[in-house]
């Protein structure tokens, strides 16, 4: 792919309405998308993007997949909304039926849908709250749960979340969490829960711990070995309940329909949204029967929760994710994915780690691999200078200094090569100038 030039005629016309009527709060990249399609996207000049971003998560299907695509047309051409607590209709049975089946664990199980990832996030702790009769939620260093004001109170990072913002919701308490390439093991975390239910909060008063199984915005961190299911048993001692963050790192990007799954854990809760829509905004909340009863009729919900043609969507592309065979693929793809991180890893010294679970991955860049300095500004340049080569990429992490890799599960290898070159690429003129 060629190098671009510079941003083109369309492209500037459109950033320039886009900065007189767009608040210039919203973060944005100088691309305009035209149409896409799997893993590649053509934006209004014409120029072709590999994509490794995949809406951050929200694309594990990929841009366009003809079958969401159907489902979507098909709904629209018979009703676009209803309201369901007005008017049910069965997509909304049919897309709860199957986010239940993405629980692991032997339930029974219930559900309700939502819009977004941060209000399952808030409904998760209604219902934990409602059931258990207690306030205080448990939440972790590193985690990051949404943008409204209870969702920005249970996310750690101030800068860009949380800064000027307060005072943020009452009743949250954190714990660190597990870092072990920042001298953070998954003990010492555990250690620091333990004493945060001494010191902070009496865990009779603690309704609900909520926990991603690989922190996201956080640099992509899975949890080590044992820590989930030691958090899971104090939870178990102490009538806490457990609400497994699952928005990111659901929907087959760690090859199983949630990440919990590789620990072994049933969660009392889960929280759920990015790619079960298929590229359309739905979320929702599945727990056990009793506990997703224990609210009172009319408690939750929401006008567009749940909307008609979302559900059409969401059906399609929870059926994949629940297909043994995309499950396979979704595991060998990660392997893949691993495998091409950790050759570069082994020709660059700045990437200091490589870390994930399945296709949830990304590499920590550090300007000397002894300190372990985080290379930030290094990092946002080849965040730059892949997108001028035709790769979309984004950071994370608490320093900002984490190449996420969420490229479409279904990218082929013709994807994969170009990308990954480009990648390295950018990599190493981003470093040139040390």
């Amino acid at each position: 792919m060629a190098v671009d030039q510079g941003i083109g005629a369309r492209t500037a016309a459109l950033q320039a309405e886009r900065e007189r009527w767009v608040s210039a709060s919203v973060y944005t990249q100088p691309l305009f998308v035209e149409h896409a399609h799997g893993a590649r996207i053509t934006d209004v000049e014409g120029r072709e993007y590999i994509d490794f971003v995949g809406g951050i998560g929200s694309l594990n299907c990929g841009h366009t997949p003809e079958a969401v695509v159907q489902a979507v047309q098909d709904q629209a051409a018979r009703y676009m909304h209803q309201m369901y607590s007005v008017a049910q209709y069965e997509g909304y049975i049919e897309a709860v039926k199957r986010l239940c089946a993405c629980h692991p664990g032997d339930g029974p199980f219930k559900g309700l849908l939502l819009n977004s990832g941060a209000e399952a996030v808030e409904n998760a702790v209604k219902i934990a709250r409602y059931a258990t009769g207690r306030d205080a939620i448990v939440c972790f260093d590193q985690g990051f749960h949404g943008r409204t004001l209870l969702g920005m109170s249970l996310t750690s990072k101030p800068m860009p979340y949380k800064k000027g913002m307060g005072p943020y919701a009452a009743e949250i308490y954190r714990a660190p969490g597990p870092y072990p390439y920042r001298g953070i093991s998954g003990e010492d975390a555990l250690d620091g829960f333990r004493k945060l239910l001494k010191t902070q909060i009496d865990p009779t008063q603690v309704a609900a711990v909520i926990y991603e199984p690989v922190q996201g915005e956080g640099g992509f961190l899975p949890a080590p070995d044992g820590f989930i299911e030691a958090i899971f048993e104090i939870c178990r001692e102490h009538g806490i309940l457990y609400i497994s963050d699952e928005v990111q790192s659901g929907m087959g990007r760690t090859g199983t329909p949630s990440a919990i799954e590789h620990y072994g854990v049933s969660p009392d809760l889960a929280t759920w949204a990015k790619s079960m829509g298929g590229g359309m905004p739905i979320s929702g909340v599945t727990g056990r029967a009793e506990l997703m009863d224990a609210v009172h009729p009319g408690g939750l919900g929401g006008t567009f929760g749940g909307n008609p043609v979302a559900c059409a969507a969401a059906i399609v592309a929870l059926d994949q994710v629940l297909d043994p065979d995309f499950q396979a693929h979704a595991t060998a793809f990660g392997a893949d994915l691993r495998a091409r991180l950790d050759a570069i890893a082994e020709r660059h010294d700045c990437v200091g780690e490589v870390r994930g679970l399945g296709g949830m991955l990304a590499m920590e860049l550090v300007t000397d691999r002894a300190t372990k300095e985080p290379a930030a500004a290094e990092t946002g340049r080849i965040v730059a200078l892949a997108r001028e080569r035709g790769l979309i990429l984004m950071a994370s992490g608490l320093y900002s200094n984490a190449i996420r890799v969420l490229v479409p599960l279904v990218a082929t290898e013709q994807d994969l090569d170009e990308g990954f070159a480009i990648l390295e690429e950018s990599l190493v003129d981003a470093f040139a100038g040390r």
